[in-house]
């Protein structure tokens, strides 16, 4: 079996996404348009899912979180009080050679990426060689290579630290200049100086260009959240602590956008902002990075798959950040991000609207702009985890292969499909019946077309986690035959249970009582 030790892995996502209605290109018909992409029928409806179990173990399974859907279109001076219009730059660099705009900040964390590998590889020789014996703290701390490895990246990252910090960019190429960091097209190391690029997308709001207004898109739907405060703290009666959740697209400039879904410039964050006390922001930071990591743990991706990872460079906004990390294809990336933004957000607007964004205490007896703890998980990035996690290609005992999506059950774009055994003799208005049924509980559909083995092929592409086959035999006893996708193990159940079977396996519920 191949998964994540494939080097083309992402390739036959890709490849798979467009040819079983996952992702298309946009506007494919004219060639495309860079990095964006549309997701078709089943990937709408896998996006829906990973949306619905996110909201539902946000919003419902709290009684003091809530969900707003605030609009795209902002007044611009949010995007000033925010600190977006002179801070939400990147630092750029173009290699002269390949044309190529790479991130430098991007380019030297890759590059210590790659000596982090080497400790990992020392780590598991040692493993392999002392096997129950093997003190994992004790060999990092004392083993010449990796403490060598190990000073290597504290120097690099506290220079690299104090660059970004103080806009020092000339610095920052010399960095990437001294630690021999070539373009990965070219291979050459021609590259021009650092500047800074600023991510939003603006556009003009009103009739006439002489007397429009220019506003942007937003880049990010925390701050549709943060001037909602007040209204929501106040219409629902809500007392510290408390969070407001909502979903939305947002959109940014990217430069450097690749890797398929995972880096694009329209896209869909799930985020929660969560309002707390000032001086408690550290207990519910934890707090929120032990709750988020096991939602993502109880979808069954792998524990190995994820990790946390401490911001080096923290934002303008924040005391504290890491993110939480997934094995993708290419490697361990941000798959979603926890930042205690202290009070920097409704303080800022409070200054520049004048209104006041404070919360009475009446244990304490006063007001005060309360704290802010945010958790903010991008939902295509998440999609791409859960494809990454569910390609599998199989080699079957009898010699033949298959490929099949391995996508839980509970986010699966079908649920089950209904297969009559051969078009006629009375089997497919059988399974047209039994369709009606579970179509009103969850996402089925019905296969006639080509043999029996290779609807199942097709299923298991799609990543349809039960099969139902109605043959000769259930028009007489009232069997079918339900076939799970992963074990390919079948058993013959009464018709009458099916709906109740295939309810109970793909139930959020259960799911949601893990949490």
């Amino acid at each position: 079996m191949a998964k994540n030790d494939d080097q083309n892995l992402l390739k036959k996502i890709i490849a798979h996404s467009k040819e079983y209605g996952y992702v298309f290109p946009s506007s494919e018909i004219y060639d495309g348009l860079s990095a964006t992409y549309d997701y078709g029928q089943y990937g709408a409806e896998l996006k829906k899912n990973i949306r619905d179990y996110w909201w539902k173990a946000m919003v419902q399974m709290n009684e003091n979180i809530v969900g707003i859907d605030a609009s795209i279109f902002m007044h611009p001076t949010t995007w000033k009080a925010s600190g977006h219009v002179d801070a939400f730059n990147d630092p750029m660099i173009d290699n002269k050679d390949s044309k190529k705009r790479y991130r430098a900040d991007v380019l030297i964390e890759d590059f210590v990426a790659k000596i982090e590998a080497k400790i990992d590889k020392e780590v598991t020789k040692a493993e392999k060689r002392f096997g129950d014996a093997f003190n994992k703290e004790e060999f990092l701390s004392t083993n010449g290579r990796v403490l060598d490895n190990q000073k290597k990246i504290d120097t690099i990252n506290a220079r690299f630290k104090k660059d970004i910090e103080e806009e020092n960019f000339d610095d920052l190429k010399l960095l990437i200049e001294e630690l021999g960091i070539a373009c990965p097209v070219s291979g050459s190391k021609n590259w021009t100086e650092v500047k800074q690029f600023n991510l939003m997308f603006s556009t003009e709001l009103g009739a006439v260009t002489e007397g429009a207004s220019k506003i942007y898109l937003r880049p990010e739907t925390a701050q549709g959240i943060f001037v909602n405060y007040l209204n929501v703290q106040k219409t629902g009666r809500l007392k510290l602590p408390f969070g407001i959740a909502q979903t939305g697209k947002a959109f940014r400039n990217e430069i450097i956008a690749r890797q398929f879904i995972f880096r694009m410039r329209e896209f869909e964050q799930m985020e929660m902002q969560f309002f707390i006390k000032p001086g408690t922001e550290m207990e519910w930071y934890e707090n929120w990075k032990e709750k988020r990591i096991n939602w993502h743990k109880s979808l069954g991706l792998g524990e190995e798959n994820y990790r946390f990872h401490d911001h080096l460079n923290l934002a303008h906004y924040a005391n504290a950040a890491c993110d939480i990390e997934f094995n993708f294809p290419m490697g361990f990336k941000e798959l979603e991000g926890i930042h205690s933004r202290t009070d920097f957000d409704l303080k800022a607007h409070e200054e520049f609207s004048g209104k006041k964004l404070q919360f009475f205490d009446s244990e304490e007896e006063r007001s005060y702009v309360p704290y802010v703890v945010e958790t903010s998980i991008g939902l295509d990035r998440m999609f791409l985890a859960v494809l990454s996690s569910a390609y599998t290609e199989e080699t079957l005992e009898d010699g033949s292969s298959r490929i099949v999506l391995r996508i839980p059950p509970v986010l699966a774009p079908v649920k089950a499909a209904v297969l009559p055994l051969v078009n006629k003799d009375g089997l497919p208005e059988k399974a047209r019946e039994i369709m009606e049924e579970l179509k009103y509980s969850v996402n089925v559909q019905m296969d006639v077309k080509d043999a029996i083995g290779r609807r199942y092929r097709r299923q298991d592409a799609i990543g349809t986690p039960y099969c139902i086959t109605v043959d000769h035999q259930t028009l007489e006893d009232g069997m079918v035959t339900i076939r799970e996708r992963d074990s390919m193990e079948q058993r013959r159940v009464s018709v009458d249970e099916v709906v109740a079977e295939i309810e109970k396996a793909v139930d959020l519920k259960q799911l949601l009582k893990t949490l």
